[in-house]
């Protein structure tokens, strides 16, 4: 229920009372009316319009003008800005993640990245991720050598990689820089998330960093245009 002398904001608490309730199943199609829920959590029309809002963002929820708030089929949304893993993005959406192992060990780093990641050899981890069972990304991880072999150790074919470099290898990740383009897959690629050769796909690469400023990982991810989007949100600064 929602508690007024909670210091989490009254709309944080009742968008996520209505994500869990999605995510039981509890609402199927569509979520209850603003005055139901104003009634029901006994809150204010304002504190129902943006706890809505959040989740409409979010890509939770899509409201239909004169019909209601219904849950939403879109694809999977990731804010640009926040480092967050592919495990915890699918979970917010209220879905089922997966991962399957493609392959792992060490390489000599292909001479086109050598310039970006300054690394001769590297440790490699490339996998297939799911949401509901179908294939969503492929994500090729590249780690300096040392670092790699000690997640190699770890379960890396299920476990999130952020959490298994922070909370078993103390790593402390602390930012990112990333970059968005199209690209064409290959046809091993291709097969695996399931779509049509020759198509592009959202193709992402990202640094990922921590507190003292290393790189601690390379991932160039290729996502199905069909299953994930990419949100941004901006401010206008004037000059």
């Amino acid at each position: 229920m929602i508690n007024s002398d909670n210091p989490i904001p009254l709309h944080v608490q009742l968008r996520k009372i209505i994500e869990k309730k999605i995510t039981q199943g509890s609402f199927k199609e569509k979520i209850p009316s603003e005055r139901e829920l104003m009634e029901e959590y006994n809150v204010s029309r304002s504190t129902v319009r943006e706890a809505i809002s959040q989740l409409v963002v979010d890509g939770v929820v899509e409201k239909r003008h004169g019909k209601g708030t219904f849950i939403s089929k879109k694809p999977i949304h990731y804010w640009m800005g926040n480092l967050i893993s592919t495990t915890d993005i699918i979970k917010d959406m209220g879905m089922q993640p997966g991962t399957k192992l493609i392959e792992h060990g060490i390489i000599k780093v292909p001479e086109e990245l050598k310039d970006a990641i300054k690394l001769e050899e590297a440790y490699l981890i490339k996998r297939l991720r799911f949401a509901d069972n179908v294939p969503m990304a492929i994500e090729t991880q590249y780690y300096p050598l040392e670092l790699g072999i000690k997640l190699s150790q770890l379960n890396i074919n299920e476990g999130t990689l952020y959490d298994l470099l922070e909370d078993e290898l103390h790593i402390q990740l602390n930012d990112s820089e990333e970059v968005i383009s199209s690209q064409l897959l290959s046809k091993e690629d291709a097969t695996l998330l399931e779509i049509e050769e020759g198509n592009n796909t959202l193709h992402l690469e990202r640094f990922v960093y921590d507190i003292e400023g290393d790189l601690i990982e390379y991932c160039i991810a290729n996502y199905n245009p069909n299953m994930y989007s990419f949100h941004f949100r901006s401010q206008r600064i004037k000059k």
